[in-house]
């Protein structure tokens, strides 16, 4: 096993969080702020997951005050505290850019029952 390897397996998290296209979740990220440092929770909709591995990412959408925000999370990366997944959709696409044209109610996304 070459060194990279080595590093790359050191640095993946033993628990990944189940995160599905769809589901809306609430990621609650460590931020830094000089010398403090707090959790902030980001809630929204899983549009995209990317990759495999150490650089496995996964998309999360919300509209904020009108206008929409995406943040792109490493499940690995050790600011990502944990996961919480607050209901699971239903939906039949791998990526769901089409939500960005929408507006209002047509936005949701069905929840799996």
């Amino acid at each position: 096993m070459d060194m990279l390897q080595a590093f790359t397996n050191e640095q993946l998290k033993t628990e990944i969080p189940v995160v599905n296209v769809g589901d809306t979740i609430r990621v609650h990220n460590k931020i830094k702020e000089g010398r403090r440092e707090r959790i902030q929770m980001f809630e929204g909709t899983v549009i995209a997951k990317h990759g495999g591995g150490i650089s496995e990412t996964f998309t999360v959408r919300r509209v904020s005050y009108g206008c929409g925000v995406e943040k792109t999370f490493p499940i690995h990366s050790p600011n990502v505290e944990k996961v919480d997944v607050i209901r699971q959709g239903k939906v039949r696409r791998a990526k769901l850019y089409y939500i960005l044209d929408r507006v209002g109610k047509a936005s949701k996304v069905k929840e799996k029952i």
